[in-house]
């Protein structure tokens, strides 16, 4: 969907009705206006102004050293460059740790431009979720490899693998969604968990990891481009769509769109059972 077909931007409203019809949105991050305007305008859905700007534009080795003004300043360049798309920004590490502390960093994210606030945990963050949402702050809750908590978890491992994390997981998930959640993402979790969740929830489930059944699919924009960091392994759940693109880096944005949408990415080779 190009700006020439997008009859009004995209909402919470349009993902969610995107779910009801039992189709598939695409979302990838971006951390500037050009790449904004590029990727708005290339059948990309969500934007995430995502701490992963700390590895792949900072050389960080975790998304831990990102800052609420580092994410201010990017989500800034973003809303100047997007074309209709809705825009979600991460809030960093440290800027949630109570709900006061969240109500002050989200509200300064969304008067910089942003449309949604996306926050890394489980139950523990229905309180926050509750207030922000009251306040008309909507709210994405990570879940699965929340890449904040990678001291407590040990390294960037597959989530809810046996029955009891998975359970856990599911029924934090509802209970986020009961406090108020507009979207759920999960990284990283096994098929199986994603598609019984997304079944379960009546919000938007966005995937990363998460196998084919989610209701959208997430990337890292310079993982989607073959650019990793050497210093990274690339995930099993990552793709270079820009091999096949006729029409440079435009094209490979349209084609992941496009693959998204029509159901042939996340293909078998990139999920985790």
């Amino acid at each position: 969907m190009s700006t020439q077909t997008r009859t009004a931007p995209v909402s919470i409203n349009t993902l969610s009705a995107t779910k009801r019809r039992r189709e598939k949105f695409a979302a990838l991050t971006a951390y500037d206006a050009l790449f904004a305007e590029i990727i708005s305008t290339a059948g990309v859905d969500v934007l995430l102004v995502g701490d992963s700007l700390g590895m792949v534009l900072q050389g960080q080795d975790s998304t831990l050293p990102v800052t609420l003004d580092d994410v201010i300043y990017h989500m800034q360049c973003v809303r100047t460059g997007n074309r209709g798309s809705l825009i979600m920004a991460d809030l960093p590490f440290m800027t949630y740790a109570s709900s006061s502390q969240s109500l002050e960093s989200a509200a300064a994210l969304m008067r910089a431009g942003a449309h949604m606030v996306k926050l890394e945990g489980g139950a523990w963050l229905a309180e926050s979720t509750r207030l922000l949402s009251e306040r008309g702050i909507p709210v994405c809750a990570h879940m699965g490899l929340t890449p904040q908590s990678i001291n407590r978890l040990g390294g960037y491992r597959v989530q809810g693998r046996n029955p009891e994390q998975a359970n856990e997981i599911i029924e934090e998930a509802t209970i986020l969604e009961d406090a108020g959640a507009s979207v759920l993402l999960l990284e990283c979790v096994p098929v199986s968990l994603a598609k019984a969740i997304t079944e379960r929830l009546d919000i938007p489930v966005i995937g990363i990891g998460a196998g084919p059944h989610t209701d959208g699919q997430i990337m890292v924009m310079h993982d989607m481009l073959g650019l990793t960091p050497p210093s990274i392994r690339v995930p099993k759940f990552v793709k270079n769509f820009l091999p096949e693109s006729k029409s440079g880096i435009r094209g490979a944005f349209e084609a992941y769109a496009t693959a998204v949408k029509e159901g042939t990415f996340p293909a078998p080779e990139h999920c985790f059972t």
